[in-house]
């Protein structure tokens, strides 16, 4: 007789918001930035993709293994593997980042960006659409704090055109 294994998808929390049940938890235009996914052996985990700047597609992050497109390649994007840890560089930037906390939580920093260009995550002086410096979610003039979003299909949507959207169905 086969075991049946019943997995949850995962929390994802995101500027200490909680995105429960959420497979979608960013995305930009039509383009998922952060979303949950089913993996065949591990049940659920996160996947990200990153790309330049200039809107090149570099990687994907899914769950704590990043994967370089032949765009990525060329490009010189570089891994290393410090104690615990997943580094991607390009040049001397560091674009993510994944922490192994435990088997089951993981901490990623990144800088991302669309596949238009846009900066997604606010560091130094740039300009960003979305922000979660010191542990709030900043999107435009709205700052959340400890939010729970909750069965939504996307749980902020971001718009070109400067309109956001959030518990989206």
């Amino acid at each position: 007789m086969d075991k049946l294994i019943f997995q949850n998808a995962p929390n994802v929390e995101l500027g200490t918001n909680i995105f429960m049940s959420c497979p979608t938890v960013l995305q930009f235009d039509d383009e998922p930035l952060i979303q949950v996914v089913r993996m065949e052996q591990a049940g659920f985990s996160t996947q990200i993709p990153i790309y330049h700047e200039d809107g090149t597609y570099l990687a994907k992050v899914v769950g704590s293994q990043i994967f370089k497109t032949p765009e990525g390649e060329k490009a010189g994007l570089k891994m290393s593997h410090p104690d615990k840890m997943t580094v991607c560089t390009l040049g001397n930037q560091t674009l993510f980042e994944i922490t192994r906390r435990d088997a089951a939580s993981i901490k990623t920093a990144a800088e991302l960006h669309t596949p238009i260009g846009y900066f997604v995550k606010y560091m130094g002086n740039a300009p960003s659409v979305l922000s979660s410096e010191g542990g709030a979610l900043q999107i435009g003039g709205v700052t959340m704090i400890g939010n729970i979003f909750s069965g939504c299909r996307i749980g902020v949507w971001i718009k070109s055109d400067g309109s956001v959207a959030m518990g989206c169905n």
